[in-house]
């Protein structure tokens, strides 16, 4: 959700600020701010709106001076400005913080950062403050006049009733924290106090950079990587004292804690579009990579050939072999990735599958058992619906396998066990190589778990570990030619509905299609089971409807054949996604029962979603192009989730 970030050395701040915070637009935001120490006081420039319209505001310059820039040269001036603020805010201290607004409408007063009463102390803050209301009834019988309508502002009055009492930054910041309820991640600024930035977190994200003469704080690892590759991942209730030359950790009782820095391995690039037009289409061309990357370490060869699945220093057989059933919870796309995972495991392990939603879960008071296997997806680790479905499986004595892609997260600390996507850093909002390597994970571990149950022989085990490893080569193949896939949303982009349908695996694949469809483009999306179609959805298809039938699974050709049929009657226009090899859906002068065909390379049909909603997501991205949207940055849509 929001971003921040913070600065300490010998560089003006205000520039490494606003930098930082570009890195952080992925996780969207409203409005933006920085509250930089200058001399004395605590200069505060804060605006609604993108991070551009801070920097114009900071400079008083306008980044695009005419029409005819294109978006390449404004970004480039844009970055002229950004380096040009440290002419208007000359501190060398400061922190900044994007806000998604929770508690008041986004403005210039209810953006970040925010100041106790004589703007001495300032704050940015990620997370929700659930005992705001009456923290602000008590202050303002204190005498304390709010100036905004954000639960983050008694934050700062806290802070500073108890500065007044201790005399004593640290202390009343660790006085104050014992009072929030709720989640945080916090940067504090205090003008009598000069040479430190105090940060803490709670539920949300935080981490410490430790640079050579300079320090930093962020929500993520690409917002300091320009600087440093050494950083701290605060843990739950840790507090950071930063200082030019060193930072210091203590637990939430003020006792010094010591731990040792991550180092982090992404190349820098991994966090730039590297001449792609948008971070969506890049990250799209990334899947090969990163499918490879996350299915060949697992893998064990007999020569070139993979023979067998493992799992370094994981030892979750006996669970595996014993289970009654696993359980998957997850939000959003990775839901999708767990509803083609209870296909996957009920296939091959012949296990019973429960799959639900993250932000449902624990609201029905679920079954427990302690033989499941219980499974959590979230890409960033840090989704706050999904770590509190962990935590209740814990409680109840569940074992815990985490699959995410962001090392050192919470989600990777407090599950049992955690397998990690090796996609790199996922910068569009709009999830794409994050899915398809979760479901690599994911079919790994079903084939694993079919392999320990014995529910498959060790020929059929063999064969479908050379299909999966074979997936990265396929999907490379797909995105060699996207002709077909721009030709058809050149001509329907304007369409008003499209639907997704499919049958088995198909019908799960739907699910994450028409999701990646809406999230960019805006374009009303909806999946539905093929077969469902005449129990009601069929009464939606007209001429301004598009209807995209993915149809990979061979034995229910005839099936899905008929199902396109039926809307192709209602006048819809069609596009069919299915393997190399099918003939089964021709065009032929009697009936035209598709407008498009996209052929994807011939697999085992339970592997096929991972090559089907490629076309899929290109089909998303064309759309939001098409229709003059920024696929990189939906509206009203966050990266990470990291509150309810």
């Amino acid at each position: 959700m929001c971003g921040i970030v913070g600065y300490i050395g010998s560089k003006y701040a205000a520039p490494v600020l606003v930098n930082a915070l570009k890195k952080l637009e992925y996780r969207g935001y409203d409005s933006a701010g920085i509250a930089v120490l200058e001399g004395e006081d605590i200069v505060v420039r804060k605006v609604k709106g993108a991070l551009k319209n801070l920097v114009e505001n900071i400079t008083d310059k306008v980044i695009k001076t005419s029409e005819s820039m294109s978006e390449s040269e404004c970004e480039k001036r844009e970055q002229e400005l950004i380096q040009e603020t440290s002419k208007y805010v000359k501190g060398t201290m400061g922190i900044g913080h994007t806000r998604w607004a929770t508690h008041g409408e986004p403005s210039n007063v209810n953006a970040h950062p925010h100041l106790n009463e004589d703007g001495t102390i300032a704050i940015v803050h990620n997370g929700i403050v659930e005992n705001y209301a009456k923290l602000k009834a008590w202050l303002q019988g204190e005498g304390i006049v709010f100036k905004s309508q954000t639960d983050t502002e008694v934050i700062a009055h806290t802070i500073n009733f108890y500065y007044e009492q201790f005399g004593d930054i640290f202390q009343a910041v660790t006085a104050s924290l014992k009072k929030l309820e709720g989640s945080y991640a916090l940067g504090v600024l205090c003008s009598d106090y000069p040479d430190r930035i105090i940060a803490a977190r709670k539920e949300s994200p935080l981490i410490v950079g430790l640079g050579k003469g300079e320090n930093f704080i962020a929500s993520d690892v690409p917002a300091v990587l320009e600087y440093t590759r050494e950083v701290y991942f605060l843990e739950q209730k840790e507090i950071a004292v930063l200082y030019e030359d060193h930072v210091d950790l203590f637990d939430e009782d003020g006792n010094k804690i010591i731990k040792q820095p991550y180092h982090v391995e992404w190349d820098i690039s991994s966090a730039e579009k590297n001449g792609y037009e948008h971070f969506m289409l890049k990250e799209i061309h990334e899947q090969p990579k990163a499918l490879h990357d996350t299915i060949h370490p697992r893998l064990v060869f007999d020569g070139e050939k993979p023979v067998d699945i493992k799992f370094d220093d994981l030892n979750f057989d006996e669970a595996f072999k014993n289970a009654g059933r696993i359980v998957i919870t997850a939000c959003g796309t990775s839901y999708h990735a767990s509803v083609v995972a209870k296909y996957a495991f009920e296939k091959f392990a012949r296990i019973p599958v429960v799959v639900d939603t993250a932000s449902e879960f624990r609201y029905r008071n679920p079954i427990l058992k302690k033989d499941d296997v219980f499974i959590i997806i979230t890409q960033s680790g840090e989704t706050a619906d999904t770590l509190a479905a962990l935590r209740l499986a814990k409680e109840n004595g569940v074992r815990v396998i985490a699959i995410t892609n962001c090392v050192g997260s919470t989600a990777s600390r407090e599950a049992d066990d955690v397998i990690y996507t090796w996609a790199g850093p996922e910068i569009a909002v709009a999830s794409t190589k994050a899915y398809t390597t979760q479901l690599a994970c994911l079919y790994l571990l079903a084939l694993k778990c079919a392999d320990l149950r014995k529910t498959i022989s060790a020929q059929e085990y063999q064969h479908d570990i050379q299909e999966l490893y074979s997936l990265s080569d396929k999907v490379a193949e797909i995105l060699e030619d996207k002709t077909s896939i721009q030709k058809f949303v050149s001509r329907n982009f304007n369409k008003t509905k499209i639907f997704y349908i499919g049958r088995n695996f198909d019908s799960a694949t739907s699910l994450e299609c028409a999701l990646k469809l809406k999230e960019v483009s805006y374009m009303h999306s909806e999946a539905f089971a093929a077969g469902e179609l005449k129990h009601g959805p069929i009464a939606l298809v007209d001429e301004s409807t598009i209807v995209v039938a993915i149809a990979t699974q061979k034995s229910l050709y005839d099936k899905i054949a008929s199902n396109i049929e039926e809307v192709k009657s209602r006048i819809c226009t069609t596009l069919v996604i299915t393997q190399k090899s099918c003939n089964r859906f021709k065009n032929d002068e009697e009936k035209v029962i598709y407008d498009e065909v996209v052929k994807i390379p011939d697999t085992e049909d339970a592997f096929a979603p991972i090559l089907s909603v490629i076309p899929a997501q290109l089909l998303a991205y064309y759309c939001a192009v098409h229709r003059g949207m920024n696929p990189d940055k939906p509206r009203n849509l966050a990266k990470s989730v990291t509150v309810e």
